[in-house]
C-alpha cells in the first residue's frame, strides 16, 4: 500500500474538519455543508480533538517528497499541534468573548451564504432550525468548562448578553434578514419560524448567561503568563518574549507619535494631532452621508487600488479583480474585516464595514488605509492569492490563516501603499493613527495580560500596573480613538490574547524580511517579485517564515 502524501493528507483533513466545523466549511466556502451548524458541545469538541491528534501522527510519520510538500507538512504540523494544545488546555471548550467566539460565529455565517434565489434560502432555513441545538450544545460545554474552573470573565460574558440581546429582538437580525427573500408563502412561512427560533435561541442564551454563567464568571481579566504564551503561538506561529516585545511597542509607540507630530504641524501649523484631526473631520473634502455614501466611497477606493496595482506592483489574477464591499449588520463591534472567497470565486471576497449605529454623516479620511488593509494590497490580494495558487493544498488554500503572517503582512500593505505615493497628507495621518494604534495593542495586549509596569520616560502613569481603565485611558489620550472604541478595543484585547499584538509583530518580520532579501539580492532585487513569491508560498507562522523565504 502506498502512504499517502503530506498534501493528500492535508486534503483530507479539510475535508474531515468541514463535516465537524460546517462554519468553517462555509468561510471557506467548502460546499455541502450550509444547511448544518457544528455541534458544539462536549462530545463535538472530543470529535474535533481527536480529529486534530489523529492527523498530527499522521502528518509526522509522512515523507516529503519534495519542497512543496517540506513546507506544506512545517506549516501543517505547527498549526494542528497548537490545535491539540488548545484542546487539552480545554480552550475551545470554554470559549467565550466579544468577536470570535460561537456568540458570534453562528450569526455571522449567514452574512457568507448566497440568497439569490429560493433554493439558497430553502438552505438557509435549515440552517436557521439548526441554530437552537447549536447554541444548547454551546450551553452544555460552557457549564462543563465552567465546572472544571476554566470560565470566561465577566466583562466578556456581559459584552456577549448584549450581543445576544441585540440579534433576538423582534426587529432583530433574523426578522430582518429573512424579510428580505423573495421566496414562495411555503418557504416564507418555514424562514419565518426558523427565524423565531433562532432569535428565541438567542434570547435563552443571554438568559443563560445572565443567570448561570454569570455569577461563575471571573472578576479577573489577564489570563497570565503561561495561558498568554500558547495564545499568542497560535496567533504568531512563533514563541514570543513577551518582554522583548513590549518594550518593542513602546519605542514604536514614540517613533510614530513623534511622526504625527510632525505631521499634524504640516497639516495646521502649530496644531497636534487631536487638532490636525479635528479640522480634517470638519472638512466636507472627507465626509460622506449616510452609509450608502460610505459604501460608495469603499467601492471607489478598492476599485482604484486594484487598477493602478494590477501589473505593475502585484500580478493580480482576474479572479481578484472583483471585490465586494459591505456595510456590516448591526450588533457587533464597529471596524472593517474581511471575508474569504470560495474556492471557485463564485462568491468574492468581501469587505465588510461595521458603522456605529445612529450616525448618518462620516469622516474617511482616517479609513482609506484601512481599505488597503482590507483590500488590496491587504487581505483580498493576500488571501485569494492563496486560494488561486494550484500548487498549494486545500489545508495551506482554505483553513489556513495566521495573524501574523496574515495581518502582519496587511499592516505592511498599508505602509507599502504610502510608499507607492497613495496617500497625501490627510490620509496619511489617518494611517499614522492606526499604526500608532497598533502599537499601542502590542504594549496593551501584553501588559494587560501579564499586569506589567509602565515603564519611566513614558509620560503615562509611569510606574502603574496596567489595567483597563488605564488602557481606554492611553488610548483615547494618546492616539486619535474616541472612548466608545476605545472601550471596544480594550474588551477584544482582554477576550482574544494575543490577537491584537499580531499586527505590528507580523509587519516586523515583513519588513526585516524584505530587507534581508533586499541585502542579498543587491542591484537584482525586484519588490514585486519578492511579492509575488512570497504571496504565492502561502501563509505560515512567523517562526517558519524566514526559512520559508530564505531562497528569495
Amino acid at each position: 500500500m502506498i502512504p499517502p502524501t503530506v498534501h493528500h493528507i492535508c486534503d483530507s483533513y479539510v475535508d474531515d474538519y468541514a463535516r465537524l466545523n460546517p462554519i468553517a466549511a462555509t468561510e471557506s466556502g467548502i460546499r455541502g455543508h450550509d444547511d448544518r451548524l457544528p455541534d458544539l458541545s462536549p462530545d463535538g469538541h472530543r470529535a474535533r480533538a481527536e480529529l486534530a491528534r489523529s492527523a498530527l501522527a499522521r502528518i509526522s510519520a509522512a515523507h516529503a517528497a519534495d519542497e512543496s510538500e517540506r513546507v506544506a507538512q512545517a506549516v501543517f504540523a505547527e498549526r494542528i499541534g497548537l490545535r491539540v494544545e488548545e484542546h487539552e488546555a480545554g480552550s475551545p471548550q470554554a470559549e467565550l468573548n466579544v468577536i470570535t467566539s460561537p456568540v458570534q460565529s453562528i450569526r455571522w455565517v449567514f452574512d457568507l451564504m448566497p440568497t439569490a434565489t429560493a433554493e439558497d434560502w430553502a438552505v438557509i432555513a435549515r440552517r436557521l432550525g439548526a441554530v437552537p441545538d447549536a447554541l444548547a450544545g454551546y450551553r452544555a460545554s460552557l457549564s462543563a468548562a465552567a465546572d472544571e474552573g476554566r470560565v470566561a470573565a465577566a466583562r466578556q460574558v456581559r459584552r456577549a448578553i448584549g450581543q445576544c440581546e441585540t440579534w433576538s429582538a423582534p426587529d432583530g437580525f433574523f426578522a430582518v434578514f429573512t424579510r428580505s427573500a423573495e421566496v414562495g408563502d411555503a418557504l416564507r412561512a418555514e424562514l419565518e419560524t426558523a427565524a423565531r427560533t433562532a432569535a428565541a435561541a438567542y434570547a435563552e442564551l443571554a438568559a443563560f448567561l445572565r443567570d448561570e454563567l454569570g455569577p461563575r464568571s471571573r472578576s479577573e481579566d489577564a489570563i497570565g503568563a503561561e495561558l498568554y504564551g500558547l495564545a499568542s503561538r497560535s496567533a504568531l506561529g512563533a514563541r514570543l518574549d513577551p518582554r522583548e516585545a513590549y518594550a518593542w511597542g513602546w519605542e514604536e509607540f514614540h517613533r510614530i507619535e513623534a511622526e504625527m507630530a510632525r505631521l499634524a504641524d504640516r497639516i495646521r501649523p502649530g496644531a497636534g494631532p487631536a487638532e490636525a484631526a479635528a479640522a480634517l473631520d470638519a472638512d466636507p473634502r472627507y465626509r460622506v452621508l449616510g452609509q450608502d455614501g460610505f459604501q460608495a466611497w469603499m467601492r471607489e477606493l478598492s476599485g482604484r487600488a486594484l487598477d493602478d496595482l494590477r501589473g505593475t506592483h502585484f500580478d493580480i489574477p482576474d479572479e481578484l479583480m472583483r471585490l465586494d464591499c459591505r456595510i456590516a449588520p448591526p450588533g457587533g463591534g464597529t471596524g472593517a474585516y474581511y471575508t474569504n472567497p470560495t474556492e471557485d470565486f463564485s462568491r468574492p471576497g468581501t469587505m465588510w464595514w461595521s458603522l456605529p449605529e445612529g450616525e448618518e454623516e462620516f469622516s474617511v479620511w482616517r479609513e482609506a488605509s484601512t481599505v488597503y488593509h482590507e483590500g488590496v494590497p491587504g487581505h483580498h490580494l493576500q488571501i485569494g492569492t492563496v486560494v488561486a495558487t494550484s500548487g498549494l493544498n486545500r489545508f495551506q488554500r482554505l483553513l489556513c490563516f495566521i495573524d501574523g503572517h496574515g495581518e502582519g503582512w496587511a499592516l505592511y500593505a498599508e505602509r507599502l501603499m504610502r510608499e507607492l505615493g497613495h496617500l497625501d497628507d490627510a490620509p496619511l495621518l489617518g494611517m499614522l493613527n492606526k499604526s500608532l494604534f497598533r502599537a499601542a495593542r502590542v504594549v496593551l495586549d501584553i501588559g494587560l495580560h501579564l499586569k506589567l509596569a509602565i515603564p519611566a520616560g513614558t509620560g503615562f502613569h509611569e510606574g502603574e500596573r496596567w489595567t483597563p481603565e488605564l488602557g481606554v485611558e492611553f488610548l483615547t489620550t494618546r492616539t486619535l480613538t474616541d472612548r466608545v472604541r476605545a472601550a471596544d478595543e480594550i474588551d477584544r484585547y482582554l477576550g482574544w490574547p494575543g490577537q491584537a499584538s499580531a499586527y505590528k509583530l507580523g509587519e516586523r518580520l515583513w519588513l526585516d524580511l524584505r530587507e534581508e532579501v533586499r541585502a542579498r539580492r543587491g542591484a537584482a532585487f525586484d519588490l514585486k517579485d519578492f511579492h509575488t513569491r512570497a504571496l504565492r508560498g502561502g501563509p505560515a507562522g512567523l517562526d517558519t517564515m524566514r526559512d520559508l523565504l530564505a531562497d528569495l
